[in-house]
């Protein structure tokens, strides 16, 4: 019990110092825009992937699944990498300037430890976004993967999932810059409609 106890205690105090380092560097808005904005090219690519799969009639799931979880590694893999070394960048840059500005060295200071760490949390959460909400679009295809089945169409379930995560990525946009939340979702819907309207037309064709 006392380990369990040690290492909750542990983890709280990491918490809690991550939360001190975002507020001093007000780092808040970088992490959360990073995970809307993946988060939502996650969802639009897991959208046209699948939506092109239904227009042509496959039905072959462990293909779909393998499509989807292979671009969904590559977003993950490409929001992770690009994120440590642009933030890598920017935080070494803001903490020079910081140091030329106050004339003494940082490196040791709590600003040197956030420009150390910021990078490697804004990388995770920039790579985990689209990861993460793929994974739970591609959900009922995998799930229709059992013996069990699903008792609706595996495709038009995963593709209600991707239009109902845009929307709320949508909202949560929207209550982020103060406009009005129906609006702001109906905005990211409106793209993922052209998204899906782009690919059954060059289809057709």
């Amino acid at each position: 019990m006392s380990l369990i106890r040690r290492n909750t205690s542990l983890v709280r105090g990491l918490f809690e110092q991550l939360k001190l380092l975002l507020k001093i560097t007000r780092s808040q808005r970088i992490v959360r825009r990073y995970f809307i904005v993946n988060g939502f090219d996650g969802a639009l690519t897991m959208l046209g992937i699948i939506t092109g799969f239904y227009v042509s009639d496959q039905t072959n799931f462990p293909i779909i699944i393998n499509a989807c979880f292979g671009a969904a590694i590559a977003l993950g893999m490409s929001g992770l990498t690009s994120a440590y070394i642009s933030e890598t960048a920017e935080q070494k840059k803001e903490l020079h300037d910081l140091e030329q500005a106050m004339l003494k060295d940082l490196d040791n200071s709590t600003y040197g430890q956030a420009a150390r760490l910021l990078p490697f949390v804004i990388a995770i959460v920039n790579g985990i976004s689209p990861l993460l909400i793929s994974l739970i679009i591609i959900s009922p295809i995998w799930v229709a993967t059992f013996p069990l089945g699903l008792p609706l169409d595996a495709l038009e379930l995963a593709l209600m999932l991707a239009l109902c995560l845009l929307f709320l990525l949508g909202v949560f946009l929207g209550r982020i810059s103060g406009t009005f939340w129906l609006w702001s979702g109906a905005r990211t819907l409106i793209i993922a409609a052209a998204t899906s309207a782009l690919i059954f037309l060059l289809a057709a064709s």
